[in-house]
């Protein structure tokens, strides 16, 4: 490949890349946070469950199909493979609300700082 055509490549992939960013694609798990209206907003295991309590021996609500989601508040439950007892309440993909455990929410930490306490 000759010096220009290198130069234009680098020149098209380089408008290509910044026109995708621009574009503003949903938010990765690293930027996992509360914002202003108070929710939890980060990414989740795909097909993660909702509870009906914070316990696996609970009725299963429904699930979160996406791999980002919103919380609205935590609290304390049984534990989980995920080394603590925290669960994380919202709306699942069915309209319905559960109980989602954190091992199942790609948190830094958990409770998530900021979140409130259900």
């Amino acid at each position: 490949m000759n010096v220009r055509r290198k130069i234009t490549v680098l020149v098209m992939t380089t408008a290509l890349t910044a026109g995708l960013a621009a574009i503003g694609f949903p938010a990765s798990a690293a930027e996992c946070g509360v914002r202003s209206d108070g929710r939890l907003y980060c990414g989740n295991k795909a097909g993660a469950k909702g509870y009906a309590d914070r316990s696996y021996r609970s009725a299963t609500r429904g699930q979160l199909n996406g791999t980002f989601s919103w919380f609205q508040c935590w609290g304390h439950g049984d534990p989980h493979p995920g080394g603590n007892d925290i669960w994380y309440w919202t709306q699942l993909d069915n309209g319905a609300w559960g109980n989602v455990p954190a091992v199942d929410v790609s948190t830094g930490q958990d409770p998530a700082p900021g979140l409130r306490e259900c």
